[in-house]
C-alpha cells in the first residue's frame, strides 16, 4: 500500500522496516480520540472557509462509518497502516473520496498524535480518579469500623507507641488523597490543545485554534507550536503520579504480606483474594499484594523509559517520541487495576484483634506516654526520656513491665519518681489521651474520618 506521505520516494519500505516503524500494533487504541481530533479539526476548516460546509460534511459522515466500523472489528489494522492517523485516514479517502485528502490541510501528525495522546489521557486520569475515590471510600468505612481499636505502632519494624487501626487507615487516606490531587493538577495542566501547532511552526492557513480547543473541552490552545509537539511533560507527570501512587499501595501491600504471616496473623484475607500452593496443601498465599508490589516497579520501570527518552531529543519532534505510548498505556491499564484489587481485597479483609491484643503488652509501648506523664509533672523531658529508657532496663532485667516495677526500683533511677506518679498507663488510656490534631485518640481518628468524608464528597461531584 502506497503511503500517504511517499510522494519523494522511488522505493517502499522494506518489510522489516514496516514492521519496526508502524505504531499501529498500539496506538490503534485510541481510534475514538483520533476521530474526535479529525472532527473538529474539519468543523473548524468548515468554519474558517478553507473547506465546504458540503465538504466537511461529507469528511465527517466519512469519519463517523470509520468509527463504527472499527468498533464493530470490521476494520482490522496492519502494519501498512503504519500509525492509526494514517490507518483512518486512508480508508477516510477510500470512503469520500478526493475530500478526504482535505482533512490534513494545516495539521501534521506531530500534532495530531499529541491531541490524541491528551483526550485519551484526560479520559483516563479521570477514571482513574473514580477508582481512587472508591479506594478512599472503603478506607474510610474501614476507619470508621476501626476507630477505636488498638494496635501496634511500629518504627524501624519495632513496636514503638500504641495507635488505633482507625489511624492507619486514615494515615493510608491521606497519601491516596494526594494522590488524587496529583492527577487533578496533571489534569489542569496539561488540557490544552495542541492542535493547529502542524508539524512545528504553525501554518499560513486562517485556521481558528481557539475554535478546536473549544470543540475538543480543551481550557485552550497551547502556546508555542514548537514546544506543542514536542512536548511530553504530561506524560511524565502521568507516569510520576502513577509511580507516587504505587510506591504507596506497595508499601501497604508490604504490610498485608506481614500482617498475614503466622508470627502477625493480623487479618484474615478473604479466600477470594488468595492463591494456594501446587504442592502444600495447608497454604493460603497473599499473591494480590505480592502481585502489587511487584507491579510498582513495572510502573517505574514505564517512568524511566520516557524519562530516557526525552533527555536527549532536540526540538522539534523526533520519531523517538512514538516511544511515549506503549509505557503510558501499560501505566494507566497496571495503576488502574491494582486500584481496583487493592480496593475490593481491603473491602474483603477483617482485622483479628485477639491476635493484635496479644502484642498490645509487648516493646514497653507505653514508654513514650509515661516521659510525657512526667514532663507535664515538671521534669524536664529530656530527662524524664532518661528516666523511662532506665525503667525499661530495670524491667528487663526483672523480667517484668512497668507495673511491676516498686517504689525503691523507680526511687533508685532517680529519687524524684514514684509508682503513684505514673497514673493511669494502660494502653487504651495513653491512645485516648492522644487528642493532639492529627492524633491518634479515636475522637481524633473521627474528625479525620469527618474532614475526609466531606471532601471527597467534593471530589464524587466534579
Amino acid at each position: 500500500m502506497a503511503s500517504l506521505w511517499g510522494g519523494r520516494f522511488e522505493k517502499d519500505m522494506d518489510q522489516i522496516v514496516k514492521e519496526f516503524n508502524a505504531s499501529i500494533g498500539f496506538d490503534q487504541r485510541m481510534y475514538n480520540e483520533d476521530i474526535d481530533g479529525s472532527i473538529a479539526h474539519v468543523t473548524m476548516l468548515g468554519e474558517q472557509g478553507i473547506v465546504t460546509k458540503a465538504e466537511a460534511d461529507e469528511i465527517i459522515r466519512g469519519l463517523e462509518k470509520i468509527r463504527k466500523e472499527i468498533a464493530s472489528g470490521e476494520i482490522v489494522f496492519n502494519v501498512d497502516d503504519e500509525d492509526i492517523h494514517m490507518g483512518i485516514e486512508s480508508r477516510l479517502i477510500k470512503e469520500v473520496g478526493e475530500v478526504g485528502k482535505k482533512l490534513h490541510t494545516s495539521r501534521s501528525r506531530n500534532d495530531q498524535c499529541q491531541v490524541d495522546g491528551r483526550i485519551y489521557l484526560r479520559r483516563e486520569i479521570k477514571e482513574i480518579i473514580g477508582e481512587l475515590s472508591y479506594f478512599e471510600e472503603v478506607i474510610l468505612a474501614k476507619a470508621e469500623k476501626y476507630a477505636d481499636s488498638i494496635t501496634v505502632g511500629y518504627t524501624h519494624i519495632q513496636h514503638a507507641q500504641p495507635i488505633t487501626l482507625g489511624f492507619v487507615f486514615m494515615a493510608y487516606f491521606q497519601m491516596f488523597k494526594r494522590d488524587i490531587q496529583r492527577l487533578q493538577d496533571t489534569l489542569e495542566r496539561m488540557n490544552l490543545s495542541p492542535l493547529g501547532a502542524c508539524a512545528l511552526a504553525g501554518t499560513t492557513m486562517p485556521i481558528n485554534r481557539q475554535r478546536t480547543a473549544e470543540l475538543l473541552d480543551f481550557d485552550g490552545p497551547t502556546e508555542n507550536a514548537m514546544d506543542s509537539v514536542s512536548d511530553r511533560d504530561y506524560a511524565l507527570e502521568f507516569l510520576s503520579d502513577a509511580s507516587i501512587s504505587m510506591m504507596h499501595m506497595s508499601r501497604w501491600a508490604e504490610e498485608f504480606a506481614w500482617w498475614n504471616t503466622s508470627e502477625f496473623s493480623f487479618i484474615a484475607i478473604d479466600d477470594s483474594f488468595c492463591t494456594g500452593s501446587s504442592i502444600m496443601p495447608q497454604k493460603k498465599n497473599p499473591d494480590m499484594a505480592e502481585l502489587l508490589r511487584g507491579k510498582t516497579g513495572r510502573v517505574y520501570g514505564d517512568l524511566m523509559q520516557l524519562l530516557t527518552v526525552m533527555k536527549g531529543t532536540p526540538l522539534a519532534y523526533n520519531k523517538d517520541f512514538q516511544e511515549d505510548k506503549e509505557g503510558l498505556f501499560d501505566a494507566i491499564d497496571t495503576w488502574k487495576a491494582c486500584v481496583q484489587i487493592f480496593a475490593r481485597m481491603l473491602e474483603k479483609t477483617e482485622f483479628r484483634m485477639d491476635m493484635i491484643e496479644k502484642q498490645l503488652g509487648k516493646g514497653f509501648l507505653n514508654a513514650t506516654d509515661i516521659a510525657e506523664h512526667f514532663a507535664k509533672q515538671g521534669i524536664p523531658f529530656r530527662e524524664a526520656h532518661s528516666i523511662v529508657g532506665q525503667m525499661v532496663k530495670a524491667c528487663e532485667n526483672k523480667g517484668c513491665d512497668f507495673d511491676g516495677l516498686t517504689d525503691s526500683d523507680l526511687t533508685s533511677i532517680d529519687n524524684r519518681v514514684t509508682k503513684e506518679m505514673l497514673g493511669d498507663i494502660s494502653i487504651k488510656a495513653c491512645v485516648d489521651a492522644r487528642k493532639s490534631f492529627g492524633g491518634t485518640a479515636p475522637s481524633e481518628v473521627r474528625r479525620q474520618i469527618r474532614v475526609g468524608t466531606e471532601w471527597l464528597k467534593g471530589i464524587r461531584k466534579e
